[in-house]
């Protein structure tokens, strides 16, 4: 699946770790999902009115102390990177995805929308919410590519007798890879060369979960298609876990502040 929030995340600590300029994250990240906008937000909560573009929010987040992009990748029973409250957990539950993103004082969620208008207009639309000040409970770069590892090896073994499974089959490995070409890599400059191996071999088996899904019991008994079910679930969690972390690997360049 394509997540919106992970080139948020990947470009605007790139931009906060002083690695790239603001212009430069701002297009990376325009270039993957079309113009940002910030949404609406109650009054007195953050200086935006309706709409305002990516680069302004940013600008102004500056000012009010940004530091920090978090990702957060939420499924059904697995609130991965989130810290409440519950409107915001509901939000980024339903869009399956979501950004935290901590100033001076507060914490703030960002649920993105896809924006359409017209027959050629698509971008982004960010509805903010208030979120805990609390850090979210993630693994670690190392922990996580262990456990995506050993999940790996552990579905493909689960999966060995079971005929078929188009999760698992060439024809799937090849539109991957295919896919894997034609896309631009999953994380920004700065950050270290495992975590962009982890955050690359994630997004490859994300498709792989994504085109396996449609055909999930085609033509299996009962049993079997409870255990690729299960098998397609655990490597989703483990492949969920691995983006997480790599997305929060940023090194951090040089003192001074982020280029604007």
């Amino acid at each position: 699946m394509h997540h919106t929030s992970a080139p948020l995340v990947a470009w605007g600590n790139a931009w906060l770790s002083g690695h790239v300029g603001l212009d430069d994250a701002v297009d990376a990240v325009e270039r993957r999902s079309g113009p940002n906008l910030i949404g609406t937000v109650p009054p007195g909560d953050l200086p935006f009115d309706s709409g305002v573009p990516l680069r302004t929010a940013l600008v102004r987040l500056g000012g009010m102390g940004l530091s920090v992009f978090r990702l957060a990748l939420p499924a059904q029973g697995d609130p991965l990177g989130l810290v409440g409250p519950k409107e915001l957990n509901q939000a980024a539950l339903h869009a399956q995805e979501g950004v935290l993103v901590r100033l001076a004082d507060r914490q703030v969620g960002l649920v993105p929308a896809i924006d359409r208008r017209g027959s050629s207009y698509v971008g982004v639309s960010w509805t903010p919410y208030p979120a805990n000040d609390a850090l979210p409970q993630v693994p670690d770069l190392a922990e996580a590519e262990q456990r995506l590892k050993l999940t790996l090896l552990e579905v493909t073994r689960t999966l060995e007798d079971v005929d078929d499974i188009a999760g698992f089959t060439p024809g799937v490995h090849d539109r991957v890879g295919a896919l894997g070409e034609r896309e631009a890599p999953p994380l920004a400059s700065g950050y270290p060369p495992r975590a962009h191996r982890v955050a690359a071999q994630a997004t490859r088996l994300s498709r792989v979960v994504e085109l396996a899904e449609p055909n999930s019991g085609r033509g299996l008994t009962a049993q079997q298609a409870a255990a690729r079910t299960k098998a397609l679930r655990e490597l989703d969690m483990a492949v969920r876990r691995a983006q997480v972390a790599a997305h929060a690997a940023i090194t951090t360049s040089a003192p001074g502040n982020p280029g604007r």
